[in-house]
């Protein structure tokens, strides 16, 4: 019988500033697999995040820096996405939204060919492991309504309001 070896990935992170507060990335292998929030709803654990490394983050932080700064508004990275294969389906449509615009849970579900399932299309926008450049702050309740946002519906607004280019009706939060 021949023993199998299975390598455990590399698990690397930073922590960076922003306007929205600190943000955590993380990456595997390499790889961008997480970008999180203080205090947001669904962090892993910080042990989970593996030795700090900030030159695992080089590109990431120039385009971060770039989309702050307005000069960005398509984020170009490899993603590591680990998910269930229906919240990867979410997150590839999160991805297809343009800056500036927004869709409702009920449009993302009818564009996954799921008219029923607004409600899971929320869940998995919910478990979203990389904020802002998976712009799950992008996806609204069907009447316009700024509902749910595992960063916390401040962010939401401002990140939308920045987007919109009326962040100065916003006051900063941090």
């Amino acid at each position: 019988m021949t023993a199998t070896h299975t390598r455990e990935a590399t698990r690397r992170h930073t922590v960076v500033d922003s306007p929205y507060g600190p943000l955590t990335l993380v990456a595997t292998d390499g790889v961008l697999a997480g970008l999180y929030m203080t205090d947001q709803r669904h962090r892993p654990p910080e042990e989970t995040f593996g030795d700090p490394d900030p030159c695992a983050f080089t590109e990431t932080i120039r385009q971060l820096d770039a989309y702050f700064a307005g000069e960005l508004r398509e984020f170009d990275l490899p993603l590591r996405l680990d998910g269930t294969p229906f919240q990867r389906s979410v997150w590839a449509q999160l991805q297809l939204i343009p800056y500036g615009e927004t869709r409702s849970y009920g449009e993302l579900a009818e564009l996954l060919g799921k008219p029923g399932a607004s409600r899971a299309v929320g869940l998995a926008n919910g478990k979203n492991p990389v904020g802002i450049i998976v712009p799950c702050h992008r996806v609204i309740g069907a009447s316009g309504s700024l509902t749910g946002y595992g960063g916390g519906l401040d962010r939401k607004q401002r990140l939308l309001a920045f987007e919109n280019g009326t962040q100065d009706s916003i006051p900063a939060l941090f």
